[in-house]
């Protein structure tokens, strides 16, 4: 390293993640990370300001969806970097790759100075992948670690704090210029191999379970490919929805939340032959899917990683990534059926007709006439709720990565900044966010970060004035309603305060004129819906 550059250990940070793909850093200054913003600013890594550290890291998620370059979050020393806790559990369980950057003061002032410090790295090791710790001479080289292990099967954050004096110092190691291309594995041609082909071949009913995993490699055409070659109907995970289309008539959708589709989905499972777990992680789903098949049923499980859940029996596990173990049963195999069995045949028309709306203007009509009147390849967000639920049962989703939600640890007010973050990433994507007035009250400051950066997406707010999905809950336990209810807020007034185009909105005529013109209009558009306390019931 010459001398004229003079490189700070933050700059060696900040170009050793600009070098492996990082566009973007999400977050809220504080004196302790002020070196590090300034050096992603000199490395090409452009700084987005946003109200709270949670969102900034959903916006991440968001961003990294649409582009694929990796997410970070940057968060300064203590309550900074506690506001982000829960954001970074989320990319834990949701496997999204997010690099947080915390800065903490040195370890010997620590000793003695005691405001806003505590152990990041202690707090945050059960829900990340690894944490580090910046020196003047490792800086650059936990950078390329962080980006290597975030992305390595299965995805999840890396965690880097940086002291101020570490920062801020100059650097003595030399530029790590990655990117690592992460390996492709191929699975052992071996007598498990053998089983699990003859099997699959053999079978006269299968059916495969589509996960998040397989959306991280990247595999919907693979598994498209294989599906349809072999005549295999699909059940996909809220989070893989779109990887086969949901429009197929191999595809049963979305699942895993419904008891109401889990009531014709589980005697499907129950009367397929076999099973075949194609990057499926089940943290996304209810309880009722534990142990959803006997232990005598022949389950085929493709994996790259050991599967320690212990959710569900496997027969067979192939170790190895979606696409060469697909390609190898392919080649193993002939196809022997015509078409799906007409038992799974009328299971899957039952359950999409289940989902039809039938209300006046309850949730699932506003669901079904903006799918209607949505582009086809729009992108849409959901907050956690009852609304959620029903959304992903009713919203067909024509590819992946088209339908984004925090499907693991279930997290309100991550709809918006999704949302936010993957229309500046893809502008000319049309993009919507679907909020329950809980979660929309939860995360109103990011209404001036859609303003600020000049995002405009389409927010649709079902406004229904109580929690819903716990208040049915509380209902069904033959609970007192305690705590779920709450009085509204004027969303239209303070989407428009706040910059935006809000309105109330009762009919669907008015939805429909006011949604198209949202995804025309150059600024946010806020939709709020009036659905009316208890409109879920008997939805989903």
């Amino acid at each position: 390293m010459s001398t004229e550059q003079k490189l700070t250990a933050a700059d060696m940070l900040a170009q050793t993640l600009a070098k492996n793909g990082c566009k973007r850093a999400y977050g809220i200054p504080g004196g302790e990370v002020l070196a590090i913003i300034d050096a992603f600013d000199r490395a090409g890594i452009e700084f987005i300001l946003i109200k709270h550290e949670n969102s900034g890291g959903f916006m991440a998620e968001g961003a990294w969806h649409a582009d694929g370059f990796p997410p970070v979050l940057v968060a300064t020393i203590g309550p900074g970097v506690a506001n982000a806790v829960n954001v970074v559990a989320n990319a834990m369980q949701d496997r999204v790759p997010l690099i947080f950057v915390t800065g903490c003061v040195d370890g010997a002032e620590a000793e003695t100075y005691t405001h806003q410090v505590f152990d990041h790295a202690q707090m945050l090791r059960p829900i990340t992948k690894a944490s580090f710790l910046g020196t003047t001479s490792t800086c650059g080289l936990i950078a390329q670690k962080a980006i290597t292990i975030s992305q390595e099967p299965q995805s999840g954050p890396v965690h880097i704090d940086v002291p101020v004096s570490v920062a801020e110092s100059a650097s003595i190691e030399d530029l790590h210029v990655g990117p690592i291309p992460i390996p492709i594995i191929t699975p052992a041609k071996d007598a498990v191999f053998a089983e699990a082909a003859k099997a699959l071949e053999a079978t006269k009913n299968p059916i495969a379970i589509l996960g998040v995993d397989a959306v991280n490699e990247s595999a919907g055409a693979d598994i498209r490919e294989f599906c349809e070659k072999f005549n295999i109907a699909v059940i996909a995970s809220y989070k893989a929805k779109g990887l086969v289309d949901d429009a197929s008539s191999l595809s049963f959708g979305g699942a895993g939340l419904s008891p109401k589709a889990d009531k014709v989905i589980m005697p499907v499972l129950e009367k397929a032959d076999v099973v075949l777990l194609l990057g499926y992680d089940p943290i996304e789903m209810r309880i009722g899917w534990r142990n959803p098949w006997n232990t005598d049923k022949t389950v085929i499980e493709i994996t790259p990683i050991a599967r320690t859940h212990g959710m569900q029996h496997v027969s067979h596990t192939l170790r190895g990534s979606l696409a060469p173990t697909l390609e190898m049963l392919n080649t193993a195999m002939e196809a022997k059926r015509d078409g799906l069995s007409s038992e799974v045949e009328t299971a899957r028309d039952e359950l999409r007709g289940m989902f039809k709306a039938t209300s006046e203007f309850g949730p699932d009509r506003v669901f079904e006439t903006l799918r209607n009147i949505s582009p086809d390849n729009t992108v849409i967000t959901a907050d956690s709720g009852a609304h959620r639920i029903l959304l992903s049962q009713m919203w067909q989703c024509h590819h992946p990565r088209s339908m984004l939600q925090s499907s693991a640890l279930c997290t309100m007010a991550c709809a918006v900044p999704l949302a936010a973050g993957y229309k500046q990433a893809s502008p000319d994507t049309p993009v919507m966010a679907f909020v329950g007035d809980a979660g929309m009250e939860m995360g109103l400051g990011e209404l001036a970060t859609l303003r600020e950066h000049n995002i405009p997406i389409v927010i649709c707010v079902l406004v229904d004035e109580s929690l819903t999905l716990i208040e049915m809950k509380q209902r069904a336990s033959q609970r007192p309603n305690l705590g779920v209810d709450f009085t509204g807020s004027d969303f239209p007034t303070v989407a428009n305060a706040l910059g935006g185009h809000g309105v109330w909105v009762n009919d669907v005529e008015s939805l429909k004129a006011e949604a198209k013109a949202g995804f025309e209009r150059d600024t946010f558009t806020l939709l709020a819906c009036r659905i009316g306390r208890k409109s879920y019931d008997g939805k989903f």
